[in-house]
């Protein structure tokens, strides 16, 4: 409209468009160098400057929450990622002498081949792992290559609880650290005019250089060497370039046989048979878990750490309250995972964002390897997880607070037992994910409550009059176990819905696309029969057992 007083002379002279972000800047740390990064609106870095930035934030965290004691064997879970790559090479650069602040504890890698399961053909998968080979040569810390088929093969005590000795409080961990330095300084007086400076540590003289000795007492590397892997074979590399300023010139190999055709044909298979995407990339996440847990207790490794960033943790919590797995985000996303017991799941990259790391990758020439996942060219509504990837990474392009939002959100989680029952034994846990159970029967309300209410008034159907009285157990399952209890029918008639019962609600939910138990892995069956078993006979028990109330009864008559 028209306003009273308007110019309608010749138009205003265009200004010069606004700089863009870190051209005619300077870098926001040191002032002095032009910014080659710019990680948000206005934080602009110089190469340097967002290198110690990166670096501390990875540092920071594992100082912060000390859960990792100098010494202790961590595992390094690499997908050949940029995520995992990145944190490798954080391990690396920390275990070097260059370095300000060293790392402590002792690193070994697992590299897990999930070709299988994802349409690779064989001569694909030759070629990944020979890529892997490569960059973990360059390395130089203890690997492990295991295949996904090996699922198939491993004990049932994979899905059992195995408590941890408490590792005590912060003076705990400062004591640790001062015992530490102590028992590394004290050798060295006498040998400080042996050793090379610009090389290697001193180094004890009770045996060869191994890859604990950096940084851990060499009783902690024979735990590597004492325990035989399962269908491995174990050999001795020579030094590469790396390990001269980061490990010993030898360190511990670990590479799985190759799976035979009747492994692989059972993993395609057991993927066939599920019918949604969504089912098959928790299904493989599952399988994943367990198997880098197996190695890591044969292997005598008590930390795991994977490259879960920001933003994959933020939209792995959106992910999972979807999939009805609400009560366990604080186990998903936080920094350490104690639902193992005796192995913890740490998270170190869980400050850096997916665009910090591809940077950093990007300008300090770090390698990984492309390796197609299950989900893959996959639309966008084919998965939960594809859509809430996609709905998570477009609000994010739009509102650049959206990942730090939801992430900050975990970091509120806690993890609070129910009914305050921390200090009791551990409850049951689900067969899969191996997360307490959140039974609760007299809520019914909930959908959980619903279904576990559902199950436990479910009546097996009943035989047959003329159907001929055949021995409902296995041979040394029988009457003895408390199984079959005279004419009453047996327990153990729906296997199905004995494994079912056994599993939380996000887990039933997705056991739901499997229709038959039978491709699953022998170990997840059998434990779900031994817990079966053990259930029966623990109630049958109870029902000889003298109750407080029927003492107090029988003592007042």
């Amino acid at each position: 409209m028209c306003q009273v007083g308007e110019d309608y002379g010749a138009p205003a002279p265009e200004m010069p468009p606004p700089p863009r972000a870190g051209r005619e800047l300077k870098c926001v740390k040191c002032k002095e160098d032009l910014p080659v990064v710019v990680i948000r609106a206005g934080d602009a870095f110089c190469r340097d400057c967002f290198k110690a930035f990166y670096v501390h934030k990875f540092r920071a965290v594992l100082g912060k929450n000390r859960l990792i004691f100098p010494g202790e064997k961590v595992l390094l879970a690499w997908s050949g990622g940029p995520s995992s790559s990145s944190m490798i090479w954080q391990v690396l650069e920390g275990l070097s002498r260059d370095s300000a602040k060293r790392l402590r504890f002792v690193p070994g890698i697992v590299y897990v081949d999930e070709g299988a399961a994802c349409g690779q053909s064989p001569g694909d998968r030759a070629r990944t792992l020979a890529e892997m080979k490569l960059i973990l040569q360059t390395v130089g810390f203890p690997w492990h290559i295991v295949a996904l088929e090996e699922v198939f093969s491993l004990p049932p005590s994979v899905l059992r609880y195995l408590a941890q000795e408490p590792s005590g409080t912060k003076g705990a961990y400062k004591a640790a650290v001062d015992s530490f330095l102590q028992q590394q300084h004290a050798p060295a007086e006498g040998e400080e005019q042996l050793s090379q400076p610009g090389s290697q540590d001193p180094q004890s003289p009770a045996g060869p250089p191994t890859a604990a000795q950096t940084e851990a007492q060499p009783p902690t590397a024979a735990q590597t060497e004492a325990q035989p892997p399962t269908a491995a074979q174990t050999e001795t590399q020579p030094p590469t370039a790396a390990q001269t300023e980061a490990q010993p010139p030898t360190a511990a190999q670990t590479e799985a046989q190759p799976p035979t055709a009747a492994q692989t044909e059972a993993l395609s298979r057991l993927f066939d048979s599920v019918k949604t995407l969504t089912a098959k990339e928790e299904l493989l996440q599952t399988l994943r878990t367990h198997l880098i847990l197996h190695v890591a207790r044969t292997h005598g490794y008590s930390k795991v750490m994977t490259g879960d960033s920001c933003t994959r943790l933020a939209i792995k919590l959106m992910t999972s309250l979807a999939l009805g797995r609400g009560a366990f985000l604080a186990w998903d996303t936080g920094f350490s995972d104690e639902r193992h017991g005796d192995v913890v799941v740490v998270r170190p990259m869980r400050e850096h964002t997916l665009k910090e790391v591809a940077f950093y990758n990007r300008l300090f020439a770090v390698p990984s390897v492309f390796t197609p996942a299950i989900d893959t060219k996959a639309p966008e509504k084919s998965s939960i997880h594809r859509l809430m990837e996609a709905f998570m990474l477009r609000l994010q392009a739009q509102f650049p607070s959206t990942v730090s939002t939801v992430y900050r959100t975990s970091e509120k989680l806690v993890k609070a037992p129910r009914h305050g029952s921390a200090g009791g034994p551990p409850g049951p846990r689900c067969l899969l994910c191996m997360c307490a159970l959140d039974i609760d029967t007299a809520d019914s309300a909930t959908a959980f409550g619903a279904q576990t209410s559902h199950l436990s008034h479910m009546q097996p159907p009943t035989p047959p009059a003329e159907a001929p009285t055949t021995p409902c157990c296995s041979a040394g399952v029988g009457r003895a176990q408390g199984c079959c209890q005279g004419a009453e029918p047996c327990r153990r008639e729906d296997p199905r819905a004995h494994v079912i019962e056994q599993l939380c609600y996000g887990c039933r939910v997705n056991m739901k696309d499997l229709p038959s138990l039978d491709p699953l892995p022998p170990y997840i069956l059998t434990e779900a029969q031994f817990r079966s078993q053990r259930a029966s006979v623990l109630q049958e028990m109870q029902e000889y057992l003298i109750d407080s109330d029927d003492e107090a009864q029988t003592g007042e008559s």
